[in-house]
């Protein structure tokens, strides 16, 4: 089981609020597949940037359920 941190980030976004997701050891692939379905499922934007994932606004609660859903631990 992965443990990953989230986090709200506002700084240097012009005041937006992103969730963050960071600590990911999978293949970029794989990645980049986890981000589609959590962007749709929230019904929001977001990106894959390195081995994080920013999704736009604040979707903290949705984001931990579904990854815990899953199979990885959230912290933060």
């Amino acid at each position: 089981m992965e443990t990953l941190k989230m986090s709200l980030e506002t700084q240097g976004r012009s005041g937006r609020k992103v969730t963050v997701v960071k600590g990911f050891t999978r293949r970029s692939e794989e990645l980049d597949e986890l981000a589609g379905r959590i962007k749709k499922t929230c019904g929001t934007g977001g990106t894959v940037k390195g081995m994080s994932l920013e999704i736009q606004g604040d979707a903290r609660k949705k984001v931990r359920s579904l990854l815990f859903q899953w199979g990885f631990q959230v912290r933060g």
